[in-house]
């Protein structure tokens, strides 16, 4: 009972095979470079060991259709996808569903367009994304098809909370609204979250930290999104890798009269020469700590520019849930940096929120607290796993929850 998670880039898949019996990851690897000279196949699977195996295959890949074609070939040589019948269905990761989308749904024409009356509002995903589908549903019309919408988990945030202030056209007519993005991580995380601590996730109140490249927060109450830092598009909220995050949009006025700077150039220089590469020139938080750690002053500025966002929306979400039981720390930044955790929490324990600094930066894998004994506020590093959650709604989806559970 194999469930294959597909995210599509605009010349990448990345890709994931599941046995969902026992929720076991038999292959995983990525089609690179799609249509560009140098394009390569990275294709992990498991040994009967247990122990994956990654090689890099350099081969021609002219399309998205022949990235996946070369990935299935891939799957059926290593004998993980030999059996067609155990391939249960393929979920496919969508970046934006806009109002329409409140769960994962089986793909048919009519959300095959309704996914690309949507392109506008994620111009950079929804179209790859499309794609894929499209290609994966000729390939395999026989397997059930299930699109995993990013902003599902968000469609449960209040109107109060969503809606801007600006012109009700905007809305009626554009759907200019806050959207949220990084749902399945945020859903993921919050029910091994709920594990870690040992009570009902319906119970807890919860705000998650997704620190990557691209980071966002969400404010859960009670296994519900009732806020998160990205809006109607990824660009709002935290400092990113190079993506500015929340800025006056008076700012962008100014650029278009002063200097006449076009809406292009404004939207490349928020989108991938802002954040910390704007900041100091690096859009790698390892490299900016390293050069704060050798007295650059640019990546020091940019750091605490980085922390003091995060803390900004720790203390504005703790008022929205008015009470907190923990704060939840995910993705690679946040799985993995230590210091950032630490500066984070720094100054919080009028909230509750002490750090344990053995705990911290102890070397542990899988989901731990890191909060001193007795702190009335826990704090969790949770790795997050975004396919898996993709293969769990796909299966959900397709499956009743008697067959699935068999």
């Amino acid at each position: 009972m194999r469930v294959l998670v597909l995210n599509s880039g605009s010349s990448s898949i990345k890709y994931q095979l599941f046995d969902m019996r026992d929720r076991t990851l038999l292959a995983k690897g990525a089609a690179e470079r799609i249509g560009e000279p140098g394009s390569r196949l990275v294709h992990g699977q498991r040994d009967s060991t247990g122990a994956l195996h990654e090689d890099v295959v350099n081969c021609a890949l002219r399309d998205h259709a022949a990235a996946l074609d070369r990935i299935m070939s891939l799957l059926d040589d290593g004998g993980v996808a030999e059996d067609r019948s155990e391939l249960v269905g393929i979920g496919h990761r969508v970046v934006h569903g806009g109002e329409e989308f409140r769960d994962p749904c089986v793909i048919d024409e009519r959300v095959i367009e309704a996914i690309r009356k949507l392109s506008p509002l994620a111009p950079l995903h929804n179209p790859p994304n499309l794609l894929c589908i499209e290609v994966a549903m000729a390939r395999r019309p026989d397997v059930p098809q299930v699109a995993v919408f990013d902003t599902a988990f968000h469609q449960s945030i209040p109107p109060h909370a969503y809606r801007y202030a600006v012109p009700e056209y905007w809305y009626e007519s554009h759907g200019v609204r806050r959207y949220g993005f990084h749902g399945t991580s945020h859903a993921y995380v919050a029910k091994q979250a709920a594990l870690q601590l040992g009570r009902p996730l319906g119970e807890l109140n919860l705000i998650v930290l997704h620190l990557g490249n691209g980071a966002s927060v969400t404010a859960i109450e009670k296994g519900k999104s009732v806020d998160t830092s990205m809006g109607l598009t990824p660009l709002e909220g935290l400092v990113m890798g190079t993506r500015a995050g929340d800025i006056d949009p008076g700012v962008l006025i100014y650029l278009a009269r002063q200097r006449g700077m076009g809406v292009d150039e404004i939207n490349a220089d928020l989108n991938a020469e802002s954040g910390l590469e704007g900041l100091c020139g690096v859009s790698d938080l390892r490299d900016v700590l390293q050069r704060e750690a050798i007295g650059d002053p640019r990546a020091r500025l940019a750091l605490d520019v980085y922390v003091h966002r995060i803390r900004k929306y720790i203390g504005a979400y703790t008022a929205v849930l008015g009470h907190l039981d923990a704060i939840v720390f995910t993705a690679g930044v946040g799985e993995n940096s230590p210091d950032i955790r630490e500066r984070a929490c720094e100054g919080l324990g009028a909230l509750g929120v002490e750090v344990d600094e053995t705990r911290n930066r102890a070397k542990a894998m899988g989901s731990r607290a890191i909060h001193r004994e007795g702190a009335t506020v826990s704090v969790l590093v949770v790795p997050t796993n975004e396919e898996l959650e993709i293969a769990e709604q796909t299966l959900r989806c397709i499956q009743p929850p008697a067959a699935a559970s068999r």
